[in-house]
């Protein structure tokens, strides 16, 4: 199946992102930063036309600059994960073959390990959330993927129905009512404690697969 384009609309630093997306994205990811005391956090999202991968949210370092930013199909670490589907911990970026020391140059930092996990759609992977530099006093790699593919989870989800919810089946918007909900629950999933969130996504799952017609509302 062809990678849907989930790139957001007027992506571009100059140019402005639609607020619910970003306000989801940006949420992710300055979760994912604050849970394992990273250095930064960032959701990169595949470009449906070229394959690029492209900086949609940053938390931490490069938050001011990178979003908006793009990479051809396939760079490092996260090109890596794209392509594989797999989740990815690795402690010493120096004897990684995958690193790609150039890119993180050009970013403005050079991270010495990372975290990465894709954010999938059916059997496609839609984009990458990657974590720089998580503590040292995380607890351990196995639980800490877990924890980082949850949130993986809510990204992918989260924005599928942000963008469904956007556009009727006839192709005109939808009130921004539907928009503001959304936005709403984006946010509580973040501070919600382990067990309110599970049972969120759980639902959220369910609205998805409603939205997609797989299910019918009981």
């Amino acid at each position: 199946m062809p990678l849907q384009d989930y790139s957001l609309p007027n992506s571009q630093p100059s140019r402005r992102t639609p607020l619910t997306e970003r306000q989801l994205l940006h949420s992710v990811v300055e979760t994912a930063r604050q849970i394992f005391g990273a250095a930064a956090s960032s959701i990169f999202l595949i470009d449906g036309a070229s394959g690029d991968l492209v900086f949609e949210a940053v938390a931490g370092k490069g938050d001011a600059h990178l979003p908006g930013t793009r990479f051809p199909a396939g760079t490092g670490i996260a090109g890596w994960v794209a392509v594989s589907g797999q989740p990815v911990y690795i402690d010493d970026l120096d004897g990684s073959r995958q690193f790609a020391r150039g890119v993180a140059q050009s970013t403005g930092y050079v991270p010495s390990s990372l975290m990465a996990a894709p954010l999938t759609r059916g059997v496609d992977c839609i984009g990458v959330l990657e974590v720089l530099d998580p503590s040292t006093a995380s607890r351990n790699e196995l639980a800490d993927l877990d924890v980082l593919g949850l949130l993986a989870v809510q990204a992918a989800i989260g924005l599928e129905i942000l963008i469904r919810a956007r556009t009727r089946t006839n192709g005109t918007p939808l009130s921004d009512e539907y928009a503001m909900l959304l936005d709403r629950i984006g946010r509580r999933m973040c501070t919600a404690d382990p067990a309110t969130a599970a049972l969120a996504l759980s639902l959220l799952t369910t609205a998805e697969e409603v939205l997609a017609g797989g299910r019918s509302p009981r």
